[in-house]
């Protein structure tokens, strides 16, 4: 088949996505496949008429690959695609959205509500400590914990560094102690949770990407009850949001309040592909190989297509 992998763009995970693209384009090319790499750009349209693909697998993270803008464009040259369409991707990259479309499902979410970043400088929107995040991001972008030991001051100072000096609003959410944890879903199935320890205690962008920092324990060492309601959230997130292909719901878990400690805090409709990745590294411990994980995606964006799914 032709296959145009869309990759790099101008988010803040350009280089992440880079190397995503260039993996998965590697692995096309292992299966026979003929490929465009397209490096996104605002000719991306005209680049990927010339292409003339079969089949445009979408490696793109963050902004405006992720928010369905990129999904909406493809639809309307009426291409095939991967991941998720343009209504799932525009409510799942909104972390308030989501919230609302999840917790009603019965998936437990951390409470938070949307501030200003200009009322932080006045004051705490919650009792540390707490977390404060982009609301349109991924990959941890941005994300600030606010703790009573922390350098940002009390209040908040406007000349330290952190996510309110690069967005208008941002969600605060209480800080749950505990682990992470993170499930990858493909097509319909959750595949196992993977228990993630960074050596700064917190999984950011930096701690995702950057070799030795994090380790992986997949599968993760946890009580059988808790296992079984990360896979069950992670599969209600994936179908209640209308996720196609793959996503990777990401959680904390406090073990000392048990299954009550246990809580979703977003959904990845394009998670990463690198060497680093979790779901690749989660689809390989359920015996399928990167190659494998590749085509499967190209084979379910096939036969959404021909089913004429747009979510």
């Amino acid at each position: 088949m032709k296959v145009a992998v869309l990759m790099g763009g101008w988010s803040a995970e350009r280089e992440v996505s880079l190397t995503s693209g260039r993996g998965i384009a590697q692995a096309c090319r292992s299966l026979g496949h003929d490929v465009t790499e397209i490096d996104m750009g605002r000719d991306v349209a005209q680049r990927l008429i010339e292409a003339a693909p079969d089949v445009v697998f979408n490696a793109l993270h963050g902004t405006p690959g992720e928010d369905g803008t990129v999904q909406g464009l493809m639809d309307l040259l009426g291409l095939c695609y991967t991941h998720s369409g343009l209504t799932t991707s525009a409510i799942a990259i909104d972390k308030e959205l989501t919230k609302k479309v999840l917790v009603p499902a019965g998936v437990p979410m951390p409470q938070g509500k949307v501030v200003t970043s200009e009322s932080l400088f006045d004051g705490d929107p919650l009792a540390r400590p707490y977390v404060l995040k982009p609301v349109n991001e991924g990959s941890s972008v941005g994300v600030a914990i606010v703790t009573d030991s922390s350098n940002y001051g009390n209040p908040i100072r406007r000349d330290v560094p952190g996510p309110w000096a690069a967005f208008e609003t941002l969600l605060a959410e209480p800080f749950v102690a505990g682990k992470e944890l993170t499930v990858a879903v493909i097509g319909d199935e959750a595949l196992t949770v993977t228990e993630l320890q960074t050596s700064g205690g917190f999984y950011d962008y930096e701690a995702k990407y950057t070799d030795g920092m994090t380790l992986h324990i997949c599968p993760a060492e946890l009580p059988a009850d808790v296992e079984a309601a990360c896979l069950a959230h992670a599969l209600t997130a994936h179908r209640a949001l209308g996720c196609r292909g793959t996503s990777r719901s990401d959680f904390r878990w406090d073990p000392a309040q048990g299954l009550k400690g246990l809580f979703l805090l977003e959904t990845n409709t394009q998670p990463g592909m690198t060497p680093l990745s979790l779901v690749p590294e989660q689809a390989k411990y359920r015996g399928i190989s990167y190659e494998q994980l590749v085509q499967r995606l190209i084979d379910m964006a096939l036969h959404d297509h021909r089913k004429g799914s747009k979510a």
